[in-house]
């Protein structure tokens, strides 16, 4: 049984009414259904209402950048995935590598976000990336493997319900890209640790400057299947050819 592709956009801190209005309309126009893949958009919470009137009528689903561990109380300015239920979202990104860097989110925090997500049925897009520095140091596989098994430990039997996506922090928005070759090495080895936990089958994605000129070779590969598209999701006509690759 083949895998079901997946591409998803993060529009990161991105947008305006009348610029998403504008990037939604190309999307719905231009994307007609295609049932050998997914095509995904994730948006600032502010946008949700939009996004979901954009798209409630096509096969172009819609999420969050992230969400919060609890599911209601007094935490001041956090999401939770009740409310993100609300408006539809079917996806959740957890343990992107900025709300690492810059928000502190450990292991043991995307974790519990992606277990929350899933006990309001909404499915995680759970990240994992080494640095450039771990990379240098030939930790990448510990480090994918530690961020990964954090998650998996969590979430249990419902790990099957994720999405993984590998992101080499040293890759995101710098026009750095690993080889086709070095992303399956790091997808082979996350694929045998999902494998162990009951999820061999969900959707494993890259995401690091992804481009429609290397989108094609990157997906080629036997473990990587779709992307998490950073500000080439931005663009339509990019996006939707990285879609197509």
């Amino acid at each position: 049984m083949s895998r079901q592709k997946l591409v998803v956009g993060n529009w990161k801190m991105n947008g305006s009414l009348a610029v998403n209005e504008a990037l939604l309309g190309q999307l719905v126009g231009d994307w007609p259904p295609r049932a050998d893949r997914d095509v995904a958009v994730c948006v600032p919470y502010p946008y949700l209402a939009q996004v979901a009137a954009a798209l409630a009528a096509t096969t172009i689903a819609w999420g969050a950048q992230d969400v919060s561990e609890h599911d209601a109380g007094a935490y001041t300015g956090e999401v939770s995935a009740s409310m993100l239920k609300e408006f539809g979202c079917r996806y959740a990104i957890v343990g992107h590598s900025e709300r690492r860097q810059y928000y502190g989110d450990l292991d043991a925090v995307v974790a519990a976000k992606a277990a929350a997500a899933l006990a309001r049925g909404i499915t995680p897009i759970a990240c994992v990336g080494e640095t450039l520095a771990e990379r240098e140091a030939g930790a990448t596989l510990s480090v994918v493997s530690r961020q990964l098994d954090a998650v998996l430990e969590r979430v249990g039997a419902d790990a099957r319900k994720l999405v993984v996506a590998y992101e080499p922090v040293w890759a995101i928005g710098t026009g750095r890209t690993a080889s086709p070759d070095d992303a399956q090495a790091v997808h082979a080895a996350l694929r045998a640790r999902l494998t162990k936990a009951g999820a061999a089958e969900i959707p494993l994605l890259y995401g690091g400057s992804v481009k429609a000129d290397n989108a094609a070779a990157l997906f080629a590969m036997a473990d990587v299947d779709g992307g998490l598209i950073g500000g080439a999701s931005l663009k339509s006509p990019e996006f939707l050819a990285i879609a197509r690759a």
